[in-house]
């Protein structure tokens, strides 16, 4: 049996960049305590869910896929031999921003980023003023721990992109979030387990948790935290994390279900792309 153990962080905003800097790292080095191999963090992980509210200010987290942050972290992957999925507000250029995700290995290289192609615009979820739609496809990352791939937070309602990643060979997704309650709460119960089932992988899902009024008073929202990990036949891998504290989740994950599941259920060999006529169309 081929295990990978890993871990996802839920925590919510302390108040400063400085301090969720140093959970995240405090995160890792936790995880690592337990044996984790691979760990991933929450969407935006280092500040404040700013889509709540269309404000300059907030570029001013944003910071290149080889920058401060990402070196300090891969720095720490280097230390700890460990898989660190980072996601960050990227700046590419002045003035053109990304809601990404950076991908480094066990030995601290940085394999590659993925860019949210996804961007909802309303009430509370302003992403359109802060970030330009992902254009660098899905990547399927080669790392210490098997092939690789990320979804970011409203991503997961296209089921198109699972497809992608699973088509690019991965057997683990993750799937940072920042989901709060309301019309969500269903498709949260829902979509992750239907993507792994559909496409034969690992699906983890790490969500914010907790109220972030220390920055938006009473337009902050209740992130639902919840995060999960979810095995290739729709089964939840523990139980699922605090619905209002932060937490690190540890699981291991049995890849072997991967081989199993696509022997069991030949959704890969049965499709008919020939047939498909509109799905790629606008």
């Amino acid at each position: 049996m081929t295990t990978v153990r890993a871990a996802i962080s839920q925590t919510t905003w302390t108040g400063d960049k400085a301090s969720m800097l140093d959970r995240h790292e405090a995160f890792q080095r936790e995880a690592a305590a337990q044996g984790a191999q691979v760990i991933c963090f929450q969407e935006l992980f280092y500040g404040p869910y700013f889509g709540i509210t269309q404000d300059q200010k907030y570029y001013r987290y944003a910071e290149p896929a080889d920058g401060p942050i990402v070196q300090r972290f891969a720095a720490l992957a280097k230390e700890l031999g460990m898989v660190t999925i980072l996601p960050i507000y990227e700046e590419e250029q002045t003035g053109v921003y990304y809601n990404s995700a950076v991908v480094v290995d066990a030995d601290g290289s940085i394999l590659g980023t993925y860019r949210k192609h996804h961007l909802p615009h309303l009430d509370r979820f302003w992403e359109k003023f802060y970030f330009r739609p992902g254009n660098l496809g899905y990547p399927v990352f080669d790392t210490a721990v098997g092939k690789v791939g990320v979804y970011i937070c409203y991503d997961r309602h296209f089921p198109e992109g699972w497809r992608e990643l699973g088509l690019g060979g991965a057997h683990m997704v993750f799937n940072p979030n920042a989901t709060k309650p309301g019309l969500s709460n269903r498709l949260w119960e829902i979509e992750g387990p239907a993507a792994a089932v559909a496409n034969g992988y690992f699906v983890l899902q790490p969500n914010r948790v907790g109220r972030e009024d220390n920055e938006y008073g009473e337009l902050a929202v209740d992130f639902y935290g919840t995060s999960q990990v979810i095995d290739p036949r729709g089964n939840f891998v523990g139980e699922k994390g605090s619905s209002e504290h932060e937490e690190l989740l540890v699981r291991d994950l049995d890849l072997d279900l991967v081989q199993q599941m696509r022997d069991d259920w030949q959704f890969y060999r049965d499709r008919r792309p020939d047939s498909y006529t509109r799905i790629a169309k606008p």
